[in-house]
């Protein structure tokens, strides 16, 4: 078959394929070219997928501090329901307690004595249980007075005491956990002058 005839042919290929070291260097060329987009393509694909990971993390670790938020906010309401449960309870026991206090102040006859050291312990029991639950009472006898824990209903004078100062509680106020459940009911000192500029 004559070159004529081979360029006639028609199952020879249409293209013509470039010999020695130009076609070398034409495949060098196209094959870094195509690496260097490749490369390139690739550089923008990891810039966006750690962008997308850097917003997901975010999104995460808010998502982490907004659930910790919930779970203390829950902890602390639950905490409060449970105080105010148990001070509805202990603030009805306080008559109870005021009954003791009747009770062991009103019998000073000696035949009451075993009686009496009964409802003492009965009533010291009660009062440590409760104790133990957060209930404290309010000291007031011979302090100043304090209209945050003390109700006054009399004022008596005298200059033997610093104006102002508690002389007597007519019912014990009480705690809870440092709220005022039942101020005291107390007789404050007022001094004469005092009174008369007042």
């Amino acid at each position: 078959m004559s070159k004529k005839d081979r360029e006639q042919d028609p199952k020879e290929p249409p293209f013509l394929v470039p010999s020695g070291s130009d076609a070398a260097d034409s495949s060098t060329n196209l094959a870094e070219g195509s690496a260097s987009s490749d490369y390139r393509a690739l550089s923008d694909q990891e810039r966006r997928l750690i962008a997308e990971m850097e917003e997901l993390k975010g999104t995460l670790i808010r998502r982490q501090a907004d659930f910790e938020n919930y779970r203390k906010r829950i902890e602390r309401e639950r905490e409060h329901d449970r105080h105010r449960g148990i001070e509805g309870i202990v603030e009805s026991l306080l008559p109870v307690l005021d009954g003791f206090d009747r009770a062991l102040e009103a019998h000073g006859d000696p035949s009451y004595e075993e009686h009496r050291k009964g409802f003492d312990l009965i009533a010291r029991q009660l009062r440590d249980v409760l104790a133990k639950r957060g209930l404290e009472r309010i000291e007031a006898e011979g302090k100043p007075f304090d209209p945050h824990m003390h109700h006054a209903v009399e004022r008596v004078e005298s200059e033997d005491v610093p104006d102002g100062t508690v002389l007597g509680v007519l019912q014990t106020g009480y705690r809870f956990h440092d709220r005022v459940l039942r101020p005291a009911m107390v007789r404050v000192a007022a001094h004469p002058a005092a009174k008369t500029a007042n």
